[in-house]
């Protein structure tokens, strides 16, 4: 197949050339691989879906980047060789796949949309549609984001493809998401990423015997998503839309966050700071009993010095038995701690309305303009969602959640049989108002203290076993999806042009 005939393609007709062969589909997650993972927009799954899905809008110029700004793009990666800046997925055989192909073309030639088999469609988003699909020769497989440009530029949602590209391209990390190449045709724009087989948390969350996980399950997902919003902030990059059908499963059990095109790119200072006694005794626990708040503590959280009660401090350092040179040897931790990376963009401000309803933050709604601390209001909602299958503002509409979440207090379920440290952490990122919000000052830094995480040990989190580990994809479901797959004539047989009768079968692309 002539791998540039994908640059003729017509978006009204079916994309006859990525087609399949007359052999029978070769599927494997290329030998030696260690996890892989979706770049899906969004999972099209049934029951208990969200209330109105995502929003977008521009009520003014943002300071920072979206309609654009000074914050510098770096361009994005095209073809092979990009594992060499990105240590974490250094070691995936598919960098070793997409580079063989490449060594069997001449000259400069790139990657293109004749290279890959596509086989079933993932499922589509605002901007685009992503498929499965399989590298020729390879039997690698991979995710490919699809878009229209003339979509694209009709809907001006081009600048949002573009802040998606240009931020995949800086990700080097465990929890998000590698992309191998980005390439282009007359009419579409395609990113090339990785493949999840476990789907995304909001269909996993909807085969749970109650609809929700357990403290312990939501927890690890909740670790796992908190570290990959704290690698995002310290590139200067608010997510601002966080929720469950954006956090896919690999097929190692661990999480991935996908969908960027609602980002926000900022510019960001970190900050090193210098652990004090004072703040060392804070961050060694909160006081969260009921007997230990103070009445008078503004904060959901008890984090300020006045609201700190003595039986609450671990360790006691008051203890006249203990010799002096013992404690001279235990106070070391707290007067000598470790200096702290505080890498918050606080400054990121925005005046756009974009998200989800449910997941919408109250300064948003308000129009009051908004930074970072969105991502904290929606971590708040998304480990509501976790671990009771239903967000906390919900109403019978979309204009009546909205309302909720402006006007109505956080409630949980009477009988909830959710711990008080995962209630008190989600009270304090549900404040309403940004600046009195868990994270707003030390970002994630602040919440990985929060006694809800007392059981993690955050450098080990890799190490954890997963909740649930996905089931390998059969290759006969993928041969049944391909099949199934091909536009059928009015008397119910499948179509066949001349290009089809050389060609086998093809997958038909829908565009939204």
């Amino acid at each position: 197949m002539d791998v540039h005939a994908a640059d003729t393609l017509s978006l009204t007709s079916s994309i006859r050339d990525l087609s399949f062969g007359n052999n029978s589909v070769s599927i494997s997650f290329c030998s030696g691989s260690s996890g892989t993972v979706s770049g899906s927009d969004r999972s099209l799954s049934t029951g208990d879906s969200k209330v109105g899905g995502k929003v977008s809008g521009s009520m003014s110029r943002d300071d920072c980047q979206e309609e654009g700004s000074n914050v510098s793009r770096e361009p994005s990666f095209r073809g092979c060789g990009g594992h060499v800046s990105k240590p974490h997925r250094g070691s995936d055989v598919r960098w070793e796949a997409i580079g063989g192909v490449l060594g069997g073309k001449d000259g400069d030639s790139e990657l293109g949309l004749g290279d890959f088999r596509l086989l079933r469609k993932l499922g589509a988003g605002d901007i685009g549609s992503v498929y499965l699909a399989e590298l020729r020769g390879t039997g690698c497989l991979f995710a490919v984001k699809v878009m229209d440009k003339g979509m694209l530029e009709g809907s001006k949602k081009s600048v949002r493809a573009r802040t998606e590209r240009d931020i995949l391209g800086l990700l080097d990390h465990p929890f998000l998401p590698t992309l191998y190449s980005h390439f282009e045709t007359d009419k579409f724009s395609c990113l090339l990423m990785e493949f999840c087989s476990g789907g995304d948390l909001h269909t996993l969350r909807q085969r749970q015997p109650q609809k929700h996980f357990s403290e312990h399950a939501a927890r690890f997902y909740a670790s796992e998503v908190l570290l990959a919003l704290e690698y995002l902030h310290v590139l200067g990059v608010v997510y601002r839309d966080l929720k469950p059908e954006n956090i896919l499963v690999r097929d190692d059990g661990h999480i991935m966050m996908s969908d960027f095109d609602l980002s926000l790119r900022c510019s960001v200072n970190p900050v090193l700071v210098q652990g004090s006694s004072d703040m060392a005794c804070r961050m060694s626990a909160y006081c969260i009993e009921p007997s230990c708040i103070d009445p008078k503590c503004e904060l959901p959280v008890c984090v300020e010095p006045r609201c700190l009660q003595p039986s609450c401090f671990k360790p006691r350092f008051s203890n006249p038995k203990v010799p002096r040179v013992k404690m001279e040897r235990i106070r070391l931790p707290a007067s000598g701690s470790l200096p702290q990376l505080i890498a918050e963009p606080t400054n990121a401000r925005s005046m756009s309305f974009v998200g989800t309803h449910e997941y919408l933050a109250p300064e948003i709604i308000r129009g009051d303009g908004h930074g970072s601390s969105v991502d904290w209001w929606t971590f708040g909602i998304f480990l509501y969602e976790l671990l009771h299958g239903r967000t906390p503002f919900k109403g019978n509409g979309n204009r009546e959640t909205l309302f909720n979440v402006v006007g109505q207090p956080l409630k949980f379920p009477e009988g909830s049989g959710v711990s008080f440290a995962a209630k008190d952490l989600i009270r304090g990122l549900l404040a309403k108002d940004p600046q009195k919000r868990l994270g707003f000052k030390r970002g994630a830094a602040e919440i990985k203290q929060h006694p809800f995480f007392e059981s993690l040990n955050w450098a080990l989190i890799r190490s954890i076993l997963p909740p649930e580990i996905p089931k390998p994809v059969d290759p006969s479901f993928l041969k049944h999806a391909v099949k199934s797959s091909a536009p059928s004539n009015e008397k119910g047989t499948t179509a066949a042009t001349d290009s089809d009768r050389s060609s086998g079968p093809y997958l038909d692309f829908e565009f939204f």
